[in-house]
């Protein structure tokens, strides 16, 4: 079937065009109707629907953790998770700050350590000496401590010289004077030297010194001595306080390294003398024991304290004078040919030579002045820092020599 041809004309762009109004009726009808309103209108409307999608995305991002409930509607179940949800929380640290003011100044203690491997951490030693009247013993004392085998550039000295009435302090300034311009390893990293009058008469013979009646005053006033050169001499770096009395006439060259090795709070020596006669025409050696301050407390000893009046201060090593303690005595004990090593616990200490951590001083255990558990001064110091947890320790067979005093016998 043949398909019909219509006109050529009747569809051509000119017939088309001539359907539309003209363009500026259709202008005036965008512009003049109400129809820019409704498109306004409806353009809004799907800016609002859109932005609450928007928040919809949000919101669930920042929701907080639990059921889509109030919590007075919760079971206890759900009440309990949600009062155990905790919310992460993310600390901005800032720099470092940095002072420049110089009066401030910042001291790091967790860095100071007392340990066995005092050597290879370069330790630091502060050695003590107090000194009255002790112009005749200071030659032979830094003999003995030039010869200490501790780096001396990692050992700091320091005295204290009160109420004396000799030379004291121009031999020690010039014996120090001498040390310290050697051009060898011998000088030592510091020197410190305090002054200081505690108003102390007592003399210095033997009688004075070691008798019953000197014992209670001379050891407060040595108590004083003692903590007032601690309070000047420690510094913060050093690790271990060596307190060495000026008396001492032979002692091991290597003994801070054995002290340190033991790793002890408090550590003592055993103290000995030696005495020399002439029997059947030879010169005999008398190896006598000397101190008596370092002791092992009996039952009763702990009796007795329980009953004295509050201002008594105990000595021992005077049988007829003084208290009976029934305490064991380092000095009576062990020999210097046996195990040097070997250990004791002790409650009582002598002050000859005595090897303490410096953190147990810092602490603020020092040398009492006053009774404390009836002692004082270093037997006092020993019960402080007993109380205060430390440990007290000795070593029978570790000998130091100190000068023979020639006391009468009871003092022994």
């Amino acid at each position: 079937m043949a398909g019909t041809l219509l006109p050529k004309d009747r569809f051509s762009w000119k017939s088309t065009r001539s359907r539309f109004p003209p363009g500026r009726q259709i202008w005036q009808f965008f512009t003049r109707s109400r129809y820019p309103q409704y498109l306004a209108l409806v353009a809004t409307i799907l800016l609002i629907l859109r932005g609450f999608g928007g928040l919809g995305g949000v919101s669930s991002r920042y929701t907080c953790w639990g059921p889509t409930i109030s919590p007075m509607e919760m079971t206890p179940n759900d009440l309990a998770k949600w009062h155990g949800h905790t919310t992460p929380v993310i600390f901005n640290h800032h720099a470092p700050v940095e002072i420049k003011e110089e009066t401030i100044s910042y001291i790091d203690l967790n860095k100071i350590e007392s340990t066995r491997r005092a050597l290879q951490s370069e330790e630091k030693v502060l050695i003590l000496t107090p000194l009255r009247d002790a112009s005749h013993y200071l030659e032979k004392y830094f003999e003995l401590v030039a010869k200490l085998t501790y780096p001396h550039h990692l050992i700091d000295l320091a005295f204290l010289v009160g109420d004396t009435t000799d030379d004291t302090m121009a031999v020690l300034v010039l014996e120090l004077e001498r040390l310290q311009k050697r051009k060898d390893k011998i000088s030592f990293r510091s020197v410190t030297i305090v002054e200081k009058d505690f108003g102390v008469t007592f003399g210095q013979d033997v009688e004075d010194r070691h008798g019953f009646k000197a014992q209670g005053p001379r050891r407060k006033a040595m108590g004083k001595a003692r903590n007032y050169l601690l309070s000047h001499a420690l510094k913060p770096d050093h690790s271990w306080v060596y307190w060495r009395d000026v008396d001492i006439v032979d002692s091991p060259e290597g003994i801070i390294e054995d002290f340190v090795a033991h790793d002890r709070d408090i550590l003592v020596p055993n103290i000995w003398f030696h005495r020399y006669k002439v029997e059947d025409g030879k010169k005999v050696d008398i190896e006598g024991r000397f101190d008596y301050n370092s002791w092992i407390e009996s039952d009763t000893g702990r009796k007795l304290v329980k009953n004295l009046p509050p201002g008594v201060v105990l000595a021992e090593g005077y049988e007829k004078e003084g208290y009976k303690t029934g305490r064991t005595y380092m000095a009576r004990m062990g020999d210097w040919r046996e195990n040097k090593d070997e250990e004791i616990e002790l409650d009582g200490i002598g002050g000859v030579n005595i090897l303490v951590k410096a953190d147990v001083h810092r602490s603020g255990i020092n040398f009492p002045c006053y009774p404390f558990e009836h002692q004082a001064e270093t037997e006092g110091f020993a019960r402080m820092a007993k109380a205060a947890g430390y440990g007290v320790y000795g070593l029978p067979n570790y000998v130091v020599w100190h000068i023979d005093t020639d006391e009468k016998p009871g003092n022994n």
